[in-house]
């Protein structure tokens, strides 16, 4: 299969991506499963002009869109990928190859898990990975911050906001120490002891830890930071950042011709409004650039 750009990533920076590429003309390859990305499951209610809506029916409607535009959604990830002089070559999951122009790396970031009881089972029913996300669904309600760093203390002072009561469990002591101040003035509730299991039945009730306490709470939120999906980025002689994201220009390019970087492995904020205005941006410099225009 050729195209003059393949989409990595079927999330809402990839499909954007791919929706501005074909109006441009450009012929577009989108891989990438829907379910896979961070929108798969959850609730939108901050995009603007948007009422409360399902995640999932975002996807499906986007990706609806982009074949509208022209571009072929192949609902199979990449297993390689490699530059041959100035064309990309990579392999679906099948096996069918795809060359193309241009590459946009829209692959999202996969959330660090604890790897405990109940933390897949309640996984969307009040076990969350991103407290920014979510916490206006905590209004008035308890929520448990887990997580050594920075982020955690963050997280964890910015629930107060929201919650009626706040815990931040952790371990080890990484977060810078005025953070963790900020967090204790805050009125924010410390435990230093590891997470053993989520629990609850049909919703989360309680957080049990190691050393035998049971925290009752309806959320608990995993912040244990983000290690980026971008390993076939190095492939094309992309290098990303220490944590794992690609850095770009305004323009959305890496740096290395031909390829390009939007949403969520571009960094923070991992929210669904800047995935889809980057997606804009590099959808639309990936078609000017195949056709000679950058």
């Amino acid at each position: 299969m050729d195209a003059d750009i393949l989409v990595i990533g079927c999330g809402p920076a990839g499909i954007q991506a791919a929706i501005h590429a074909s109006r441009k003309k450009a012929s577009v390859v989108v891989a990438g499963k829907q379910s896979a990305s961070a929108l798969s499951g959850a609730l939108i209610e901050n995009y603007m002009g948007v009422p409360a809506t399902d995640g999932d029916l975002l996807l499906s409607t986007g990706a609806t869109q982009a074949r509208e535009a022209g571009a072929t959604v192949t609902g199979m990830n990449i297993l390689s990928i490699r530059r041959d002089g100035d064309v990309f070559e990579a392999v679906l999951e099948d096996g069918e190859p795809v060359r193309s122009k241009a590459v946009v790396f829209a692959t999202g970031i996969s959330r660090r898990k604890l790897g405990v009881p109940g933390e897949k089972e309640l996984f969307g029913k009040g076990v969350s990975y991103c407290a920014v996300c979510d916490c206006n669904f905590y209004k008035g309600r308890r929520a448990v911050i887990v997580g050594n760093d920075s982020e955690a203390a963050v997280s964890a002072e910015m629930m107060t906001s929201y919650a009626s009561e706040t815990s931040w469990v952790f371990w080890e002591e990484e977060a810078d120490p005025s953070l963790i101040s900020r967090a204790k003035d805050a009125g924010v509730s410390m435990h230093r002891s590891r997470p053993v299991s989520i629990d609850g039945s049909d919703k989360v009730e309680s957080i049990t830890l190691e050393d035998g306490t049971v925290i009752p709470t309806d959320g608990v939120f995993i912040e244990l930071g983000a290690k980026s999906a971008a390993d076939l980025a190095m492939d094309v002689d992309v290098m990303p950042e220490m944590d794992d994201s690609i850095k770009v220009d305004q323009g959305c390019f890496t740096g290395v011709p031909g390829v390009y970087a939007c949403g969520d492995v571009t960094g923070k904020p991992w929210q669904m409004a800047r995935a889809v205005g980057q997606g804009c941006v590099a959808g639309t410099s990936a078609a000017d650039f195949v056709k000679g225009l950058r």
